[in-house]
């Protein structure tokens, strides 16, 4: 299927559902979008591989809105995420593509937080629920949450969620549903869970596969700065500062660091805050929503704590710390340059293991990462790497 010119409106969407995405600026579907719309329009069950930054949530978001019945008080839809993150995340998008609808709720359950409040957030009859499998059960077994009128149900990042020992809340949540018309499931990699759940529950599926050398790879300029250790802080701030970054991410390997990285920056009057697992999810959820307000120009995290942020226009990425994992770097970087955009990822390097290990990600990504220098005034130069010297042979 060519989908290199389709449009939103050329996929039969409803003039709430267009005037909806007009507002968010999205004319054009990505690869994921423009194949999976029709089928799931359709009621096809459909198994998607897909990079993470690619339009996932819109892919199935959309057409599940467009099934919804907004006379009817009962769940319609449901989608499950590994991480309460990711729920909120996918629960704020579906939100955002509800504007010119009346009477479609959503509700997002998940683990961590008080009960009583998503209770009552299912008393207000929601027509679509986004929940974190734990969770999910919780509510099935206090009877507060009836499946058995869902027709739609979604397994976003399947992947990371049957890895992360879901499998069984999984299956028992699918089989509960016994009205099912089909069954999405969302994926960065098949696994050999997903393929066994597919197997299991999906009839006359539809694949999709879309590549990362696809155009939905994110448009990512990528450079390094190599400094000192004690210079990374102080080249760190005055980068941000002189390219006049408006929304970044910074990542840490560490706790520690994260926190100290924060309390410097705030010392010297950036507005930022950091997310990492010793801050009480409670704090980590105000942070995330300030940030995706636009309310909080800098995010620092560790990869741990940020899984599942879907921002979408995100300036720049920093990697403080040269991740230890090639994907945790493709994970990263993919913040930015989202729905069309370009962006931009910086890794701040100040020792020759960092180096070691960028080079090795970029050879293994197959990423051009460009070494720059920063000017006292801000400027940036492409930094003259020097050819190595040739080694030269003894004669005894």
């Amino acid at each position: 299927m060519d989908v290199t010119n389709i449009t939103f409106a050329d996929l039969g969407l409803s003039e709430a559902m267009l005037k909806a995405l007009e507002k968010k600026g999205y004319g054009y579907p990505t690869t994921i979008q423009a194949e999976a719309i029709p089928h799931f329009l359709q009621w096809r069950d459909v198994i998607a591989k897909a990079p993470t930054g690619t339009g996932k949530t819109f892919a199935f978001g959309i057409p599940m809105i467009e099934h919804i019945d907004p006379e009817k008080p009962e769940v319609q839809a449901l989608i499950l995420a590994p991480t309460r993150e990711l729920a909120l995340q996918i629960g704020d998008e579906l939100r955002g593509l509800l504007t010119y609808y009346s009477g479609i709720r959503v509700a997002v359950l998940y683990g961590g937080a008080g009960i009583g409040g998503q209770i009552k957030q299912l008393e207000r009859k929601p027509q679509i629920v986004v929940a974190t499998p734990g969770r999910l059960m919780d509510h099935y077994n206090r009877k507060t949450i009836r499946l058995d009128k869902i027709q739609t149900v979604v397994l976003d990042e399947a992947d990371r969620m049957l890895d992360m020992g879901f499998f069984k809340d999984v299956t028992r949540i699918i089989e509960k549903v016994k009205n099912r018309r089909n069954l999405g499931l969302f994926s960065a990699t098949i696994s050999q869970e997903v393929m066994t759940v597919s197997w299991m529950y999906q009839r006359d599926e539809v694949e999709i596969t879309v590549e990362p050398r696809q155009e939905d790879r994110p448009d990512i300029d990528q450079f390094s700065l190599t400094v000192t250790p004690l210079e990374k802080a102080e080249t760190t701030l005055r980068l941000i500062r002189s390219q006049g970054y408006e929304r970044v991410m910074i990542f840490c390997n560490t706790k520690h660091m994260c926190q100290r990285l924060s309390d410097d920056f705030q010392r010297a009057g950036l507005d930022c805050e950091c997310i990492h697992g010793d801050i009480r999810q409670h704090q980590r959820e105000k942070t995330m929503q300030r940030y995706r307000d636009g309310k909080l120009a800098v995010l620092i995290a560790t990869d741990v704590a940020s899984r599942g942020i879907d921002v979408d226009d995100v300036d720049c990425v920093i990697n403080f710390d040269v991740p230890e994992e090639s994907e945790y770097y493709v994970h990263r970087i993919g913040r930015t340059g989202r729905a069309r955009r370009k962006g931009v990822a910086w890794s701040i390097i100040g020792n020759f293991p960092e180096k070691a290990k960028l080079d090795e990600i970029a050879k293994f990504s197959n990423y051009t990462i460009k070494p720059m220098v920063l000017g006292a005034d801000g400027t940036l130069t492409e930094e003259v790497v020097k050819a190595a010297a040739p080694v030269r042979k003894k004669f005894r």
